[in-house]
């Protein structure tokens, strides 16, 4: 039955790009008759979603076949793809309890996507590319976590790489939007590098690149330099894809593309790709504990840097962005500090609220397109300072929100408590006594480091809970700034658009009972712990040693990670109690938090300008003038040599001719007779 179902999978996916990718050339290239149009608008509608929910249906029966006895990974080879000497490459799947979670996340909460870009981008000219796009982004990323070897799981790495350039610059005839495209794709190209020499070093270590190949060799290889570097070229790799100090620069940019693109890349899947791949490589992260504690690090930097950022944006989405980015940095202390679990856990239940918190957003942003269409009014719908109020426009919204905002922030029971309290529990109980504790990180002991990453780990939740607290209020709270005129137009998103969110908040309310805590014993305890125990489990051992938390500790952790959640929404609601200016009354915000600490200025200043002076001197004044010089002087020798050959042997002396002609014969007959 696996080995049935699984291609279907990603088959599904990549039949809807073929199908929407002919009707959007189709329509490009034929005439606009609206019977056409229509006729053209309900294939895609009814093809574009309609191939995940599919393969959202395959992934059900899969995963309930895989309950029923499974318990061995499912490897699903369809034929070779490279060979060279001893080196071969399967076309090879494996479905296992982990690639099968991130198959019922991708195709789950992506049918919930197409289905509100239906409503979203309804009259948008470029809606069959748009599902053709997003169809292809989502076949990618199930190659990226089905595959079954590290060069498998490239080809789907640099799929989703390609499909979000297209989809990030989707209106790609405004300058800005185009060059976010570029900027995602080139930044990671960066982390790619990583990757790649990654997949070098596995092959000329373990003559292996297939997981179930390498793993094994490289475990008995743990704590050698080899291992450690590998586990450090994988992790340049993770932060490229999952916006990493210093990779992340490209993500707040994405925010360029349609809302809908924006939650499914930065809610539940690309960016998740780099936490994907480091729960896969366990083995390797685990014999390398110096690398371990680096991703702990970089982690929890990322999330206290970014949260930072999050608190003065006026952008709805940037907002959104950078709590893409902080949240991200949670998941990697997670798996960084080897709870694998805990990590994977964010992981999902972050793609509930985030996609929430975005698809939400969209339909906040749809009204406000809406109102200022109706009133011909030129002013930024996404922006914070034109809001207020809206919850007695878009009720189900409001409500909807101030659950994924909730659940962000951390307040029990909603799911994204359970997940984050998890991190950094995880993190407080390795502090001492485990493998982690026991390293060392440039001369600082790995118990130090630890403890420090639980403080910040701490700080950034209370930080979260304010700029999203914060958020919430100036979007749906207080007086409305849209305008006296525009507010009249303001109304609840379609039903196509308000049911995925209303499904994702139902989710982001039960998401924490996939892994309770036996301190919370109110239903099944741990059935995430156990899901992933054959994939992830005894590397998660392995780092966590001797690290256990007692009763009465654990407790006290739950407590400080509750108090700080309301903490940081009561101050939230003290600095923006008082009344918002719109944005046509506000100066504007040239702080330095507003500016995201001037990152893209710098980057610009000591990478870009300098490599265009040097591409503008190498390319126009030496490549581009020596190649034109060496045509047009090479062009006019050649064509004076043929002239004056042509005017000596075109003479008009018959004599010449016959000569000629007898020459060439006889070279003729001599190189037939000596070949």
């Amino acid at each position: 039955m696996i080995a049935t179902l699984l291609p279907f999978l990603i088959l599904l996916p990549l039949l809807g790009f073929v199908v929407n990718g002919a009707v959007a050339l189709r329509a490009a290239s034929a005439d606009a008759s609206e019977g056409r149009t229509t006729a053209r608008h309900l294939l895609v509608t009814l093809v574009g979603p309609g191939v995940i929910i599919a393969a959202f249906a395959i992934a059900v029966a899969l995963f309930m076949r895989m309950r029923v006895g499974m318990t061995g990974p499912a490897i699903v080879s369809l034929g070779q793809w490279m060979v060279a000497g001893n080196f071969a490459v399967d076309w090879s799947f494996q479905l296992d309890q982990l690639s099968m979670l991130m198959v019922l996340v991708i195709t789950g909460v992506g049918s919930l996507i197409h289905l509100f870009s239906v409503g979203y981008m309804r009259d948008d000219q470029g809606y069959a590319r748009y599902f053709a796009y997003l169809n292809l982004f989502v076949a990618f990323m199930l190659v990226l976590v089905l595959g079954g070897s590290y060069p498998v799981m490239f080809v789907g790495w640099e799929g989703v790489g390609l499909a979000s350039y297209l989809l990030i610059g989707f209106w790609f005839s405004e300058k800005a939007n185009a060059d976010a495209g570029k900027k995602a794709f080139i930044v990671n190209r960066v982390g790619d590098f990583g990757f790649l020499v990654a997949m070098f070093l596995i092959w000329t270590t373990t003559q292996q690149l297939s997981y179930a190949g390498a793993h094994p060799a490289l475990a008995q290889l743990a704590g050698t330099p080899t291992v450690l570097a590998i586990a450090l070229f994988l992790f340049v790799g993770c932060a490229g894809k999952s916006a990493q100090l210093p990779l992340y620069i490209w993500l707040p940019d994405a925010m360029a593309g349609p809302t809908p693109v924006s939650a499914l890349i930065h809610a539940a899947t690309m960016v998740t790709a780099g936490v994907y791949l480091v729960a896969r490589a366990a083995p390797i992260f685990a014999g390398a504990p110096q690398a371990s504690l680096l991703i702990t690090i970089v982690g929890a930097l990322t999330a206290l840097y970014a949260a930072t950022i999050a608190l003065r944006q006026w952008d709805i989405k940037k907002v959104l962005a950078y709590s893409t980015v902080s949240q991200l940095g949670y998941m990697f202390v997670g798996v960084g500090a080897g709870a694998y679990t805990a990590g994977v856990f964010h992981l999902v239940t972050h793609a509930f609220f985030k996609a929430l918190l975005f698809l939400g957003a969209g339909s906040v942003i749809h009204a406000m397109h809406h109102a200022y269409h109706h009133t011909h009014r030129d002013d930024d719908p996404q922006d914070l300072r034109n809001m207020g109020g809206l919850s007695k426009y878009m009720p189900a919204t409001a409500t909807a929100m101030t659950l994924a905002t909730l659940a962000i922030a951390g307040v029990p029971p909603l799911a994204g408590f359970f997940s984050k309290d998890e991190i950094l529990a995880s993190v407080f109980a390795r502090a001492h006594g485990s493998p982690l504790a026991q390293a060392s990180l440039f001369g600082v002991p790995g118990s130090s480091l630890l403890y420090g990453v639980y403080a910040i780990g701490v700080l950034t939740a209370l930080l979260t809970a304010v700029y999203m607290t914060r958020m919430l209020l100036l979007t749906f709270f207080g007086e409305n700034r849209t305008g006296e005129s525009e507010r009249h137009a303001l109304h609840e998103a379609p039903v196509i658009m308000t049911g995925p969110v209303l499904v994702l908040a139902a989710l982001t309310v039960a998401g924490g009972w996939l892994n309770l805590p036996a301190l919370i014993p109110i239903g099944p305890v741990g059935l995430l712990d156990k899901w992933l125990a054959p994939v992830t489990g005894a590397s998660g051992v392995v780092l966590a040693g001797a690290g256990h938390l007692d009763h009465a500790t654990e407790t006290m952790l739950v407590a400080v990670a509750t108090g700080v959640a309301l903490l940081g929404i009561v101050l939230a609601f003290v600095l923006y109690r008082s009344p918002l200016a719109d944005k046509a009354h506000s100066p504007e915000d040239t702080s330095l938090l507003a500016r995201a600490y001037g990152a893209d200025a710098l980057v610009d200043a000591i990478i870009v300008r300098p490599v265009q002076a040097l591409a503008s001197v190498v390319l126009d004044r030496g490549v581009d003038r020596g190649v034109d010089r060496g045509f047009s002087m090479g062009g006019s020798f050649l064509a004076r040599t043929a002239a004056l050959m042509g005017t000596r042997l075109q003479d008009g002396d018959i004599g010449k001719y016959a000569w000629m002609l007898a020459a060439g014969a006889l070279a003729l007959i001599a190189a037939l007779t000596l070949s």
